[in-house]
């Protein structure tokens, strides 16, 4: 008996030693010399892997730059200081804007409506996918947190009013939650834009059905446009911004009038 398992102790030992070498002699031929420039771009990375570039990871984008197929401003979390030095090592321009995430939503649970209960998969795409939208507003936020849990940086919570909530002191502008929201409504600003915005992404012209379905969507009254001392709202007419406020921030001098005459409060100052 103890030379049976001795043997098989022998007959293991042996197989492991053969398929180590070989192992090791298919590394050795199969092997692909890595660019050197590639391992120097890396460590020029902060390794968040976020996918915010549109690569897999910092180590496809690192590729990508050996390759001159991405651009050195293509890391926001690296923000500036990556981007000039992976500038300083490729060559490039670098013209980077520091981003910052808004939610364009403010139906939080005391002033959304909803169409009912919803016992589906607490998911904003699976409520979008099944309903439509769980509340009667189409544009409005459905308040699962998608975005909080692909967010990298841990820059987004939820509030007690079951609205997502960004801090703009950890967001790093990297897109995750854009690409995530089923309804578009986190968008990226400038950093440094100053002015007024639109808490609401409700494009029905609809005045009624505005108000029946939010108390904070904006009802169309262009009591901002009428007011503004600088003459720099207008209402949307086409794409994401049919039926909105939009301000030119090269005007805006953040004075605050539009905020007191909306009706809906639904501009804030940034």
């Amino acid at each position: 008996m103890m030379n049976i398992v001795l043997l098989t102790a022998l007959v293991a030992l042996a197989i492991a030693f053969a398929l180590g070498t070989a192992l090791g002699f298919f590394k050795q031929f199969f092997s692909v010399e890595e660019d050197p420039l590639i391992s120097e771009i890396r460590e020029l990375l902060p390794g968040v892997n976020c996918g915010g570039c549109g690569y897999a990871g910092c180590d496809g984008f690192a590729a990508a730059l050996a390759e001159g197929t991405a651009e050195v401003s293509g890391c926001a979390p690296g923000g500036t200081t990556v981007a000039e030095n992976l500038s300083s090592l490729l060559g490039g321009f670098v013209d980077l804007v520091p981003q910052v995430a808004f939610l364009a939503c403010g139906g939080v649970r005391s002033k959304a409506v909803y169409k009912g209960k919803y016992i589906g998969v607490k998911s904003c795409r699976a409520g979008k996918i099944s309903t439509g939208n769980v509340k009667l507003c189409h544009w409005a936020c459905q308040g699962f947190g998608d975005c909080v849990k692909v967010c990298k940086f841990n820059a987004i919570t939820m509030s007690d009013e079951g609205l997502p909530r960004i801090n703009p002191e950890k967001c790093t502008g990297c897109k995750l939650c854009v690409s995530e929201c089923p309804q578009s409504l986190i968008r990226l600003i400038p950093r440094s834009q100053k002015g007024a915005i639109a808490l609401c992404s409700n494009m029905s012209v609809n005045r009624a059905m505005v108000a029946r379905s939010c108390k904070a969507g904006c009802i169309k009254c262009e009591l901002c446009v009428k007011n503004c001392p600088e003459n720099c709202i207008v209402m949307g007419k086409e794409g994401n911004s049919l039926g909105l406020p939009v301000i030119d921030y090269s005007k805006c001098t953040s004075c605050g009038v539009c905020l007191t005459k909306c009706p809906t409060k639904v501009l804030m100052l940034t």
